[in-house]
């Protein structure tokens, strides 16, 4: 199996364009910017699948190799789309995906009925709209198997209220020709049910990295929102959980702006290191 990390910021990436915070104006300094979150995955190297499609997918798919044509005039290896929310950050790139033949898109129904794309994109190309539910596996090109675990109710602020609750969740994938795995939950608001029988057998376990301390928010800019109320489970209360459950590879994305971890020279890394983590690698490419 193969991971392309394409993107590893949260919303507005980084450096944001209209921000001057600390973290911000150092990324501009110092050259070290961050798109917004979003991976490819691989079974056999051919067949491609984008976990979220973020507004920053041109240029994140321009600079993965993997991800270019290479038979016919307009044959991408890309053949689906996996949402894990409706949260604009993580679906406005559907829109530049709308010159695809045509496309396989995964998505609870809560989430499929919410994104603005969805509304639009069928006007341009063949879209198979797949709606999934939390526990149920399905079968993807490529030898992978995917299944839907529910992360949290949080919707974005743009939908409409209702009765469900699977407004976010992760992915578990998994390879049938080496038996790779492949955990994926960029947005956690609590540690998820079970979620410790999930990773157990893991390979790479990419985990929500927005905040690393609660008051984060508070600290760094003076707004008094925690972390949960943002819906993320902040690293410093990940880290002792991922310690009892030594043997997957653990790596935090979705970066906020704030987070000292999207620093390389953070001494908070220390802490990650500790525990067998790090941060994912912006466009960095993972053999599993």
């Amino acid at each position: 199996m193969r991971v392309r990390f394409l993107g590893t910021a949260a919303g507005g990436g980084l450096p944001q364009w209209n921000c001057a915070c600390e973290g911000c104006t150092r990324a501009r300094r110092e050259g070290t910017a961050r798109t917004q979150d979003c991976l490819a995955v691989s079974g056999d190297g051919s067949a491609w699948y984008l976990l979220n499609t973020s507004p920053d997918l041109r240029t994140q798919l321009l600079n993965a190799p993997e991800l270019t044509p290479s038979q016919g005039l307009r044959v991408s290896p890309i053949r689906g789309v996996l949402f894990t929310s409706a949260e604009l950050d993580h679906t406005l790139g559907l829109f530049t995906l709308r010159e695809a033949d045509q496309l396989a898109v995964y998505g609870t129904r809560p989430v499929l009925a919410a994104i603005p794309a969805a509304q639009v994109i069928g006007n341009y190309s063949t879209v198979d709209w797949r709606t999934i539910s939390c526990g149920v596996p399905f079968e993807l090109d490529g030898g992978l198997t995917a299944t839907a675990f529910l992360c949290s109710a949080k919707r974005p602020r743009y939908a409409q209220e209702g009765e469900s609750q699977d407004w976010v969740i992760g992915y578990r994938v998994v390879g049938a020709a080496d038996d790779r795995v492949l955990v994926y939950a960029p947005c956690l608001a609590l540690w998820p049910p079970r979620f410790a029988a999930i990773i157990a057998d893991a390979d790479l376990v990419v985990l929500d990295g927005t905040f690393f301390h609660s008051d984060e928010m508070a600290r760094r800019t003076g707004l008094d929102r925690p972390a949960s109320s943002m819906g993320h489970l902040p690293i410093e209360a990940t880290l002792p959980l991922i310690r009892d459950i030594s043997g997957p590879r653990y790596t935090y994305t979705h970066l906020n702006n704030t987070n000292p971890l999207a620093h390389p020279d953070a001494p908070e890394h220390e802490l990650l290191t500790a525990v067998g983590a790090d941060v994912a690698p912006e466009a960095g490419l993972i053999q599993l």
